[in-house]
């Protein structure tokens, strides 16, 4: 019989592709079809109100993964088998769907088999002025949540508020699925009908945790001077919070920091502060414009970023100010929903109840980007990054509710980047809310979780995880960032490793002369540019309903492609830290305190779309080089290998298709072999054949040892046309050439 895709209601069940996935639904629960076999599942209710709760019926018996916001600024995913392990604050819920989590099949069960697994994707949504969230209850109902953050703005029906769409890959329905919102909401656009900023491409330096709000010129410019020194120059420079002209009114001079005022300061101008009008004694740079002239010109910067916050600062602007009157600023008091308290409170929000926020008039939103980031390109700034960004959504009350009030925001930030800011060099910050995601036409780059903490020892492990798994539905619409790390850190070549594989900019918060350039020259080439990954790095699809942090058994395998090659990045993440809020159920054992060990596999199947690249006569076999042992073996697509590691240690397998050219001879390039993502170094592989020889031509980046697999050893090896020394392992197939350390592109030919 014929199984419909489309969701569908029947005897009180939600069926998705014949099977059962929720029972005991309620009457006022509606479907509406979309396309492709996808519909919005929504509600009436008798009455109209701000905020409403529905359930939608009892979630049991299915794997999932969710990710929630376990604070207002951040997601974090979870893993489950029933609708009382999801938390409030959900905004993507992705089951399995196999054989077994059937409840109540309406197909026979032996036209089915456990080949067949899809996969159910639940997306809360936008629902016109209406913002919508998942949670579960103890009795494992699955509710959503619609609100609008404004008690005038009121409500009796949501009937676009959860968009359900299931598939057979999930990574293929997450992007058909965020595709598919793009043509029916219009508020927002998938990530490849964006522009995405140049500096992803280089390697950068941010400000944070070298100064905190220290920051000044000096200290910069030591800074690059000590990684100029070094023979790892930064190509852009994020200046972090500190530059900005700011009042805290709450803290008197003399008198000790009151806890949590200092969220509540305030800015008072759009120029820079005092300290970035005279670098110093020798004052050679007077004012923000000299400081980037000279800073560019002597350490070769690319792109200079600034810092600031989508309301001017944490707490607004100041009203008093001058400066800022022309904006019709006013105090405004933040009201968090019961999902933003529900879950983590946070000390930044909690004070800026108290101590309220300075809020720029809606209708002058435009002009104070504008204003301000006219006033930054003119002085050589190239960017911003935007940071504090959910806190738009708790200042809905009296301005046609949180949803306007973000999308007021963000088209207006959007149109300053674009007007002042060509190249859309913008970085989007704690911008984890739907309301912000859903409304994102033009950003294309946002931070992917909470700050990486060089200080916290059990914060590792979450961060590397956290990113992997919030990308699955981010990498749709933006690309991830996984904000900056440390190169001389007990975790770095950890952190360092993951980023390499995240598609994502790479770039550190080094204090002026603490650096490890071993870690960083295995991301970095000599010009400064990176081998960025093309998409966003998530975990391998056996990883999704598993927990690498705290189930002290799975490891966390990410992967990613490159033009010609895929590679997977496999972390023990097990044994240093623990998810906030996580229940221990008794099957979970207790987090172990010290290292594990822990065992696993790779194959060059959990590469998706691996096919893509390989080309159409591509039979299947592989090059696998793991490059912390540099062993080169030779597996079948579904082959596997072992890997064991122990907690906080990695590895990186390039997974390069065998090509085979002319009769015998099979060559797949692996790349820069001292680099982490070293296929990122491979553009382009071609043969040419002739009655006398087979010459295989490859177009790589960057220098250091050039590796391939040949299962021939050749005459000899050109390199820009220039005979070179080559060496070949006769058991493996090894060929590796030493390249002369260049960014440039470089033309390496092996003749047989």
């Amino acid at each position: 019989m014929t199984i419909k895709a489309t969701p569908t209601i029947k005897d009180g069940c939600l069926l998705v592709r014949g099977k059962v996935v929720l029972t005991r639904v309620p009457q006022n629960i509606l479907v509406s079809p979309a396309s492709n076999g996808s519909a919005f599942v929504g509600a009436t209710s008798p009455s109209p109100s701000s905020r409403h709760v529905f359930s939608l019926g009892v979630l049991e018996k299915y794997r999932f993964l969710c990710l929630f916001r376990a604070k207002i600024w951040w997601m974090i995913p979870r893993v489950g088998k029933s609708g009382s392990e999801i938390p409030i604050e959900t905004q993507m819920l992705l089951l399995e769907a196999t054989e077994e989590s059937a409840l109540n099949d309406e197909v026979n069960s032996s036209e089915t088999s456990t080949d067949n697994t899809f996969y159910i994707l639940f997306l809360p949504v936008l629902d016109g002025l209406f913002r919508s969230s998942l949670q579960g209850t103890s009795a494992n109902e699955l509710h959503f949540c619609v609100e609008s953050g404004d008690a005038n703005v009121q409500t009796s029906q949501a009937l676009e508020a959860v968009f359900v769409n299931s598939g057979e890959n999930p990574f293929e329905l997450i992007k058909n699925s965020i595709k598919i919102l793009e043509q029916h909401k219009g508020t927002f656009c998938h990530i490849e009908n964006k522009k995405i900023p140049a500096h992803l491409d280089w390697f950068g330096w941010c400000t944070w945790d070298a100064f905190y709000t220290q920051v000044n010129p000096q200290g910069i410019k030591e800074g690059l001077q000590s990684f100029l020194e070094g023979g790892c120059s930064p190509k852009f420079l994020i200046i972090d919070d500190g530059w900005q002209d700011t009042v805290n009114e709450f803290c008197k001079e003399g008198e000790p920091l009151i806890e949590g005022t200092q969220f509540a300061t305030r800015l008072a101008d759009i120029k820079e502060n005092r300290k970035f009008k005279s670098s110093g004694p020798d004052e050679d740079c007077t004012n923000l414009h000299e400081f980037i002239d000279t800073i560019k010109e002597k350490y070769g910067l690319k792109f200079v970023y600034v810092w600031h916050a989508l309301a001017g600062y944490w707490g607004g602007v100041l009203p008093s100010s001058d400066s800022m009157k022309k904006y019709n600023p006013k105090l405004v008091y933040p009201i968090q929903s019961p999902g933003n308290v529900g879950n983590m409170r946070d000390i930044a929000m909690d004070s800026l109840e108290k101590y309220g926020v300075g809020v720029i008039d809606p209708s002058k939103i435009f002009d104070f980007y504008n204003d301000l980031h006219s006033y930054l390109a003119s002085n050589g700034v190239d960017g911003v990054k935007v940071d504090v960004q959910n806190l738009i959504e708790t200042l809905g009350s009296g301005c046609g509710g949180r949803v306007m009030l973000t999308r007021q925001y963000q088209e207006a930030l959007e149109k300053s980047i674009s007007r002042n800011f060509k190249k859309n060099n913008l970085i989007c910050c704690m911008s984890h809310n739907s309301d912000s995601i859903y409304s994102s036409k033009r950003s294309a780059i946002a931070r992917a979780s909470e700050d990486f903490m060089p200080r916290e020892p059990t914060f590792q492990t979450l961060h590397i995880a956290s990113v992997a798994f919030n990308s699955f539905l981010l990498g749709e619409i933006v690309v991830p960032d996984w904000d900056m790390f440390h190169s001389k850190h007990d975790t770095a070549d950890f952190h360092g490793a993951a980023r390499a594989l995240g598609g994502c900019a790479v770039y550190v918060s080094d204090k002026p002369g603490i650096h490890d350039f071993k870690i960083l020259k295995k991301l970095v080439l000599p010009d400064g540019s990176i081998l960025r990954a093309r998409h966003a790095g998530r975990p391998t699809r056996d990883c999704l309903f598993e927990d690498p942090v705290m189930d002290a058994k799975s490891l966390l395998k990410i992967w990613n492609l490159n033009k010609l090659t895929g590679v997977i990045g496999v972390f023990n993440c097990q044994g240093a830290g623990r998810w906030p809020m996580k229940q221990e159920a008794e099957e979970i054992p207790a987090v172990p305190s010290g290292p594990l060990s822990l065992s696993g596999h790779v194959s060059p199947i959990d590469v998706e779309f691996l096919d893509d690249i390989a080309g159409e006569d591509w039979n299947g076999d592989c090059a696998v080089y793991a490059f912390n042992s540099g062993s080169l073996s030779m597996l079948p697509k579904k082959g596997i290998l072992e890997v064991s590691l122990t907690t906080l240690k990695y590895e990186i397998y390039t997974i390069s298709p065998i090509k085979v050219f002319g009769q015998n001879l099979q060559f797949s390039p692996i790349g820069l072999l001292d680099m982490y993502n070293s296929g990122g170094a491979v553009e382009a592989v071609n043969c040419i054949i002739d009655v006398s020889s087979c010459t295989v031509k490859v177009n790589g980046r960057g220098g250091g040892r050039f590796g391939a697999y040949s299962n021939t050893k050749p005459t000899f090896c050109r390199v820009d046309m220039k005979e070179e020394e080559f060496t070949y392992n006769d058991n493996n197939g090894l060929l590796t050439v030493k390249l002369e350390c260049t960014g440039n592109l470089r033309e390496i030919e092996f003749i047989y």
